[in-house]
């Protein structure tokens, strides 16, 4: 299997099954001299942790990391880092009946179609556990940029669960960590609490919308065509087990919009250009205007159910199947810290990238 891979400049391999001894990362182009310790990178592993409450997965995952190379003295090296989170609560025999059945909505059927060879053992590496391994990389990431734009900021939270939205006058970002569904609207969190008990203990699932903004990004990152920024956020936030549709700034409301609604505009502030809104979600051409970063993705609703579904059996007989295990019934949750991972790993990458073909040089304003 290839494209374990993504990045230019700052590149991460993520490796490992749900169920095998082990999964990681391999980082690959960290500048030399950044503060990298376990506790740092625990910190944001520890915010996707299966386990924490009801409303996720009750594997009991520590999800401790461990760092292999590449860091000496607290520093890294500029040489590849290497970073293992072993597994230690699997419980394979739970997929023991759909060795031989296709789960829909799954990517058991597409695997098997492609390699003609499956890890049934919880999906192997399409399991939302890769995502432990974008974790760590991403905070090797945000312990770069916090050295090379100290004031860059990346905040994720969910904006939706299922049909439910959030009210954004009720918009409170210190109430993103005070709830389990890590959305600023408490009143959406107390409504959303009840609404995905009674879903869970019915064995269904539900899908979700994730917002992840970046400020205090300087101009410039990102190249026109083939190198844009938005594409490769986009490539990014889509890489994610189960995101199914990514947007950036208004993104499809763009399409009901006119272009005099559309137009950001700009005003001479005295610290350079201000604009009156961000529709185009912080990016120009392909290129950060140096305006807040706005990506939003849908999560589809977690595939392995225990809602009996008709599926079909690897020799092709028509069957019913019902997934046992431990699942999230709400996956969108924990794909906020993944989030947040992925915008910093490409927000680095592309600092690198324009530090390599400008120096940092920018057009004079005023």
């Amino acid at each position: 299997m290839s494209f374990n891979t993504f990045g230019h400049l700052f590149r991460v391999t993520t490796w490992g099954e749900s169920h095998g001894p082990a999964l990681g990362a391999t980082v690959d182009g960290c500048p030399p001299g950044v503060p990298v310790d376990e506790a740092a990178l625990q910190h944001w592993l520890d915010r996707r942790r299966p386990g924490q409450n009801r409303y996720t997965t009750q594997r009991r995952e520590p999800d401790a990391v461990e760092i292999l190379s590449g860091v000496f003295e607290g520093v890294s090296t500029g040489t590849p880092i290497q970073l293992m989170i072993r597994n230690t609560d699997q419980r394979s025999k739970d997929y023991g009946e759909i060795a031989e059945k296709f789960r829909p909505g799954h990517a058991d059927i597409t695997y098997w179609q492609k390699y003609g060879i499956r890890d049934y053992r919880g999906g192997g590496r399409s399991s939302a556990r890769e995502t432990a391994a974008r974790v760590a990389a991403g905070g090797i990431a945000r312990a770069a940029l916090a050295r090379m734009v100290p004031d860059l900021r990346i905040t994720g939270y969910m904006v939706q669960m299922g049909a439910l939205k959030i009210d954004r006058d009720r918009f409170d970002a210190a109430e993103i960590e005070r709830n389990p569904f890590w959305t600023p609207d408490a009143t959406a969190a107390a409504v959303w609490a009840e609404y995905l008990d009674d879903l869970r203990k019915s064995g269904d699932s539900v899908g979700a919308v994730i917002e992840v903004v970046a400020s205090g990004v300087p101009a410039g990152l990102g190249a026109p065509v083939y190198g844009k920024l938005d594409t490769d956020l986009a490539a990014a936030m889509m890489s994610i087990n189960a995101v199914k549709g990514v947007e950036i700034g208004d993104g499809m409301a763009s399409a009901a919009l006119t272009g005099s609604q559309n137009a950001d505009e700009i005003a001479m502030g005295p610290n350079g250009p201000v604009y009156s809104s961000n529709h185009a979600g912080g990016i120009l051409g392909g290129i950060s205007t140096g305006q807040d970063v706005v990506v939003r993705f849908a999560v589809k609703p977690t595939s392995s159910i225990l809602t009996t579904r008709r599926t079909i059996t690897r020799g092709g007989q028509d069957t019913d199947i019902v997934t046992k295990g431990r699942h999230d019934p709400c996956v969108g949750i924990r794909a906020v810290p993944v989030a947040e991972a992925m915008m910093a790993c490409v927000l680095l990458d592309h600092l690198l990238l324009d530090r390599g073909q400008t120096g940092g040089a920018r057009g004079p304003i005023g």
